[in-house]
């Protein structure tokens, strides 16, 4: 294989995992947003720039404690690369995402444990 073959041999497989990894964070950002909607956070999309770079400015796709207006924590979490929003929550719904967080990852799994049960047939994995 020449070396202008391998290169470009190697500079696909780089592309073709970044975009993997890339629909990968896409996927847990989407899951992250709708378990953050369904706690009670509130959207606020980034519409005019001064928006988008404030966005911009703030964690990316992590839940960050801020104090609020009015002395109480709020949690953030900006998304300026896919949906270019942020989400903004009270400790209230910073509890509820963190029991649907934890449901959600016992179903998975609980979903996972089956799947791999139900490889070992009627008898189980001792057959």
């Amino acid at each position: 294989m020449s070396k202008h073959t391998a290169l470009l041999a190697g500079l696909a497989l780089t592309l073709t995992l970044s975009a993997g990894c890339a629909a990968i964070q896409r996927a847990d950002s989407m899951d992250t947003e709708r378990t953050l909607a369904a706690a009670g956070f509130q959207i606020k999309f980034a519409r005019t720039p001064d928006q988008i770079a404030h966005a911009n400015t703030l964690p990316q796709r992590k839940l960050t404690p801020t104090p609020g207006p009015d002395g109480e924590n709020r949690f953030v979490y900006a998304d300026a690369s896919y949906c270019k929003c942020i989400y903004v929550g009270t400790e209230a719904a910073y509890d509820r995402y963190q029991k649907l967080a934890v449901t959600q990852q016992i179903a998975e799994n609980e979903e996972a444990a089956s799947m791999n049960w139900d490889a070992w047939g009627p008898w189980g994995p001792w057959y």
